[in-house]
């Protein structure tokens, strides 16, 4: 598909990637939003929180909704497309990934941006149990990431009829080494604190599987994955984990319409995070790459942001 022409410009001080990025995240407040949480058990023995919001009519139509790094359903990009999908209709449930849902998981193993079978779980429990028709698929970030890796990898239900992925980090190597420069200190800073204080938590509950001296020895969000995240799910260190997990090279597979949406002044995402090539000839995939909008920034006056408006507009255009 061609590539997609912005018209985002937000108001000056948004134009800022780091503004608008902080100014969604920390000061965006979504109000009235309802959300009903069920459990759905795995195969593994561990269990997904999944949060409801329903509209008040009947529909056939339903958005899957997966967050970022440490993120969870309480997140405003999170309640504000539950916002947009319910005006429009459509009924959301957020995905919070393993040990996000407000409490640690049962397993050693948790989440990580390549952990694509737990959304096929979640899909393949939707279809079995409910009516829905149209199911689409938006992701944010790391949830981005996967969202694009399960539709390049997976065969999926033919109710999964389009997708949205904002602030993909598609090439995770490549964002692995942008977070690590000094221009996104504090927000490298804020994902290792919390990821710490919950692989603290793990090791209290599987001391023989990791020595709390290994814990102490991280320093940064690579080292994390090396220690963590690469060992407890398969890998055999954090570059393999990037290069297996990546979704960058599952989307020439990628079969329905998909939208990716990523700014040019994101600061998480490298060179390698924006594949316009790829997009040029490529009959499902999407992308639009605005000059503005921050990493999950895209604010905009009125009661949706601009990645709400587009993602609602994408699924329209579609009908």
């Amino acid at each position: 598909m061609p590539l997609l022409s912005s018209t985002y410009r937000p108001p000056i001080p948004f134009r800022n990637g780091h503004f608008s990025t902080v100014f969604a995240s920390g000061m965006r407040k979504i109000e009235n939003i309802q959300l009903h949480r069920t459990q759905l058990p795995t195969p593994d023995g561990d269990s997904l929180d999944l949060d409801w919001s329903k509209t008040a009519n009947t529909t056939s139509s339903l958005a899957i909704i997966v967050h970022g790094l440490e993120g969870d359903s309480s997140r405003p990009y999170m309640r504000g497309s539950v916002r947009a999908f319910n005006h429009h209709n459509i009924d959301a449930v957020c995905l919070n990934l393993r040990g996000c849902g407000g409490g640690p998981n049962k397993l050693y193993t948790s989440y990580h941006s390549g952990k694509s079978d737990d959304l096929k779980i979640v899909v393949d429990s939707i279809v079995s149990k409910n009516h829905y028709q149209h199911i689409y698929l938006n992701g944010f970030s790391l949830g981005a990431n996967i969202i694009l890796k399960y539709l390049g990898e997976q065969d999926y239900p033919d109710q999964i009829k389009a997708a949205v992925a904002v602030s993909a980090p598609c090439d995770l190597y490549g964002t692995m080494l942008e977070l690590h420069k000094s221009k996104n200190w504090i927000y490298a800073y804020r994902f290792k604190k919390t990821l710490l204080e919950k692989l603290r938590q793990k090791q209290l509950l599987f001391p023989d599987r990791i020595d709390i001296n290994a814990i102490n020895s991280i320093r940064t969000l690579k080292d994390f994955d090396d220690i963590y995240t690469s060992k407890a799910h398969g890998f055999i260190d954090a570059e393999d984990y990037y290069r297996k997990s990546s979704s960058l090279q599952y989307l020439s597979q990628i079969k329905i319409p998909t939208l990716i949406l990523n700014a040019l002044n994101d600061s998480f995402l490298s060179p390698s995070c924006f594949p316009k090539e790829i997009a040029k000839n490529h009959p499902f995939l999407f992308f639009e790459s605005p000059a503005y909008g921050g990493h999950v920034g895209f604010f905009k006056y009125g009661e949706f942001y601009y990645n709400e408006q587009r993602t609602i507009e994408f699924i329209q255009d579609l009908r």
